[in-house]
C-alpha cells in the first residue's frame, strides 16, 4: 500500500489492465470467531498454518499470513460506514474503530489511528522498491497493511489496512460479542447506550455441554464454568470429583437483561436437561451433577421459585423436579482447559440437548 494519490491512481491503472494478480477467491466475511474475552488473550498461541488455511477463507489467509493485497474498491469494508470495531479476524483482537475511520479514496479501509498503539507492530518494508511501514497485529501477527504519512486526523496518519485482516464487530453486538468495555467512546458519541448486565448462576450436570448451550443464546454476554455451592475454598476439579466438597459443576452466566430476561434464561436451563434425576444427570452421578439454580438477589430467587412451579406443573416431565433453589456463595472459576471445551473440542462429551418449548 502507498499515498493515497499514488494508491488509487496505481489501482485504476492495474484494475484497468486487468493485472492485479491478488487472491480473489473466498472474500474478507467475517469467520465465526468464539467469545471474546480479554482476560484470557494473555494466554493466545496462534494456531498454525494448516489450522488457518480452515478457519480462514483463501484470500484471508493469502493476506495475513503471506502479506497479500487485497483489491481496491472490491473488498467488504473500504465503504463501510456503521458504527463498531475491527477485529483482528486470527485472535479477535481489537484493532480500529469506525470512529476513527475516514474516506481516503484509495479503496481500502483508512483509519487515524489504532484503538491503542500497543495493538499493532510496525516493521520496515521494501518489497516495492520503496521504503513502506507494515502494519501488524501485536497478538497474532496478523499481516493488516501499511501506515502512512498523509493522513487528515491530529497526527497525519493513515493506516491503510486489507478487509481481509479484519472482522467488523456491529455497535449493537460489540457487548455480547466481549467487546464492551470498548462502548464507551460510542455513548459518548450517542450510537450506544450504556449497557446493563446481571449474573446468573446454574447448575445442571457436566458445565461443558451446559456452557455450550448457554454462551450462543442471545443476550447471553459472557459465561465462566466452575464450582458453587460447596464449603472448600478454591476446590479443584478433582476436589469436586471426590463429591465432599459439596460444590455443584455450575455456569457463571453474564447477561443482558433488556435482552434476555431472567425468567427467559431458566427457561433455557430447564430445556436443556433433566431437573427430575436427583443428583444425577444422565450417566454422570454424584452431588456434583445435581440442578440447582444459585440466586442473586431476591427477585431471582422469586423467579426461580415461579418458573420451577411453572414448569413442575407443565407436564413435560413425567417425575417432580428437583432442582434446588439456594442463595449464591462463593463461585470459584474451573480450570482453564474446562472452558468453552466443546468450542475447543468439537464432538467431546455432552449429555445436553435444548428440547423444544
Amino acid at each position: 500500500m502507498m499515498s493515497m494519490k499514488m494508491a488509487a491512481l496505481a489501482a485504476a491503472v492495474l484494475l484497468a489492465a486487468g493485472l492485479l494478480v491478488l487472491v480473489r477467491q473466498g472474500g474478507a466475511q467475517p469467520n465465526n470467531l468464539s467469545t471474546y474475552e480479554p482476560d484470557r488473550m494473555k494466554d493466545f498461541k496462534k494456531p498454525d498454518p494448516s489450522q488457518l488455511k480452515k478457519s480462514l477463507s483463501s484470500e484471508q489467509f493469502e493476506v495475513t499470513q503471506q502479506c497479500g493485497t487485497e483489491p481496491p474498491f472490491h473488498n467488504a469494508y473500504w465503504d463501510n460506514h456503521k458504527p463498531g470495531i475491527y477485529v483482528d479476524v486470527v485472535s479477535g483482537q481489537p484493532l480500529f474503530s469506525s470512529l476513527d475511520k475516514f474516506d481516503s479514496g484509495t479503496g481500502w479501509p483508512s483509519f487515524t489511528q489504532p484503538l491503542k498503539n500497543a495493538d499493532v507492530v510496525e516493521n520496515k518494508d521494501v518489497s516495492l522498491g520503496m521504503e513502506r511501514n507494515e502494519v501488524r497485529s501485536s497478538l497474532a501477527d496478523s499481516h493488516l497493511g501499511h501506515v502512512f504519512n498523509d493522513g487528515p486526523g491530529p497526527n497525519g496518519l493513515r493506516y491503510c489496512i486489507n478487509s481481509a485482516s479484519l472482522k467488523f464487530i456491529p455497535v449493537e453486538n460489540m457487548d455480547q460479542a466481549g467487546y464492551g468495555q470498548l462502548l464507551e467512546p460510542f455513548v459518548k458519541a450517542g450510537l450506544a447506550k450504556t449497557p446493563i448486565h446481571e449474573t446468573a448462576i446454574l447448575a445442571g450436570g457436566c458445565f461443558w455441554g451446559m456452557e455450550e448451550i448457554i454462551r450462543k443464546i442471545p443476550g447471553v454476554i459472557k459465561t465462566t464454568v466452575g464450582y458453587s455451592g460447596g464449603v472448600t475454598d478454591d476446590p479443584t476439579y478433582q476436589d469436586v470429583c471426590t463429591g465432599t466438597t459439596g460444590h455443584a459443576e455450575s455456569v457463571q452466566i453474564v447477561f443482558d437483561p433488556a435482552r434476555l430476561s431472567y425468567e427467559a434464561l431458566l427457561d433455557y436451563f430447564f430445556r436443556m436437561h433433566d431437573p427430575t434425576t436427583l443428583n444425577q444427570q444422565h450417566n454422570d452421578i454424584g452431588t456434583q451433577y445435581r440442578s440447582a439454580i444459585f440466586y442473586t438477589s431476591e427477585q431471582q430467587k422469586k423467579t426461580a421459585e415461579s418458573v420451577k412451579a411453572r414448569w413442575d406443573k407443565s407436564g413435560k416431565f413425567k417425575r417432580p423436579i428437583t432442582t434446588e433453589i439456594t442463595a449464591a456463595t462463593a463461585f470459584y472459576s474451573a480450570e482453564d482447559y474446562h472452558q468453552k471445551y466443546l468450542l475447543k473440542n468439537p464432538g467431546g462429551y455432552t449429555c445436553h440437548v435444548l428440547r423444544d418449548p
